[in-house]
């Protein structure tokens, strides 16, 4: 079975007992590990792997072929992406207002991510006359960029939230506390889809059972994270697993559901991405 994700920690914790055989009765996955971007391209175009891990943002694009399963994927509360500025959008000490977004360059780490789609979101409140170009940038590239000026202000995900003072980089907003203030609904971030032809409640179940040899026996995946995790800190890895893989990982539930449909409902309404059938969210 043909499955593609991330190798960012979370994924690679989460997947690690069903991609080592360790869970009973699931089949061999031959895995393609690759960033949000590109796996999002995968669903929308390519449609050769039979599970890939995408944005939720991406969804409307893929329902017709690919199914939501409820498990899995990464939602959460105080783990949303960050608008991050270098000191020429500064005064010095603390970020100026969003205000200063008006007409600049921003790198997103994917047009068709749920990062992006928050921030749009929050961009056509709090930024005046409308943002410049968007620029789509490897989210590992992000940060650079903004710290040598090559681009005005960024939109970072994963470990970032953690390592951007390191680039010297302030935060000019936090996107979750925005959405959870907003709406009282955690963020949905990263979706698992499965191909509607297969057994979708099976493929749900195997991923559980993944996720829930991943917490019963947290020091096995620890080299295979540290191998995939593009040299992280393993304190980094540690925080990342713990804010990204959570309850919602094993079961979306109702706030889970609620958060995604508002999520595309509101981006719908602004016409940034297809309007959805909230009943196609669910397994058939």
């Amino acid at each position: 079975m043909k499955i593609a994700f991330s190798p960012c920690p979370n994924d690679t914790f989460v997947f690690h007992a069903w991609v080592h055989g360790l869970i009973p009765g699931a089949p061999a996955l031959d895995v393609s590990y690759a960033d949000i971007d590109i796996t999002n391209h995968w669903a929308a175009e390519d449609r050769q792997h039979d599970i890939l891990k995408i944005s939720y943002a991406a969804l409307p694009w893929v329902l017709d072929e690919y199914a939501l399963l409820p498990c899995g994927g990464a939602l959460g509360r105080g783990c949303g992406p960050l608008v991050l500025t270098a000191d020429h959008l500064t005064d010095g000490s603390a970020p100026v207002g969003p205000a200063s977004l008006s007409g600049r360059r921003v790198a997103v780490p994917s047009e068709r991510s749920t990062a992006y789609l928050l921030f749009r979101l929050w961009a056509a409140q709090n930024v005046p006359g409308g943002l410049g170009e968007i620029v789509v940038l490897p989210f590992d590239q992000i940060m650079p960029a903004v710290r040598d000026g090559k681009i005005d202000a960024g939109l970072v995900i994963h470990e970032a939230r953690f390592t951007y003072p390191s680039y010297g980089l302030k935060l000019m907003t936090d996107l979750g506390s925005w959405w959870e203030t907003d709406t009282g609904l955690p963020i949905p971030l990263g979706a698992i889809v499965a191909r509607r032809s297969l057994d979708l409640a099976q493929i749900s179940a195997w991923a559980r059972a993944s996720v829930e040899y991943a917490w019963k026996h947290p020091e096995a995946s620890r080299q295979y994270v540290l191998e995939h995790a593009q040299e992280m800190d393993p304190a980094v890895a540690d925080a990342h697993i713990k804010l990204y893989v959570n309850s919602f990982t094993a079961d979306l539930g109702a706030d889970g559901y609620g958060a995604i449909t508002a999520l595309l409902t509101r981006a719908a309404d602004e016409g940034l991405v297809p309007r959805v059938d909230p009943a196609l969210l669910r397994l058939p």
